[in-house]
């Protein structure tokens, strides 16, 4: 959870305003067990430098990506392409077709970076503040190699 609420208050504040911020990160209504429960109901993953948690990622089984997310001290240390790498690797193993998220505008030039493409960009609405972030795509599996 620590890791979360550092990307959103500080690496993404560079991109939206501290009503959103706040809207998004929301860190009085978060509770540590059940944030841990939501996280082991999804496929999580997490990262560690020299055993300190970087970062972590999620992937269903259809191959959505709900959260990657990494702490402010390790960006562009390859921490989010490591973990990237990971989930997609899970995915193919698993046959998954592609590989789909809403991403902030903060994260879309990495995702861009690693084969994303934007598909349409979205307004959602948290706790009655308006956000901007953008649903993207990448395809893995060729659709005539699904069923060989």
């Amino acid at each position: 959870m620590a890791i979360f609420l550092g990307a959103v208050t500080q690496t993404a504040a560079a991109d939206y305003s501290p009503e959103q911020i706040q809207a998004w990160a929301r860190p009085e209504t978060r509770e540590l067990s059940s944030w841990h429960a939501a996280m082991e109901a999804r496929n999580s993953y997490v990262a560690t430098v020299n055993g300190a948690l970087a970062g972590f990622t999620d992937v269903d089984p259809q191959g959505y990506i709900d959260m990657m997310f990494v702490a402010p001290i390790y960006l562009r240390l390859g921490v989010a392409r490591q973990l990237l790498g990971h989930v997609e690797a899970h995915a193919r193993a698993e046959r998954v077709t592609e590989l789909t998220a809403d991403v902030s505008i903060t994260a879309r030039p990495f995702f861009e970076r690693y084969g994303f493409v934007v598909e349409a960009e979205q307004h959602p609405v948290m706790v009655g503040v308006q956000l901007s972030n953008y649903a993207m795509r990448k395809a893995l599996l060729a659709a005539d190699n699904r069923d060989s």
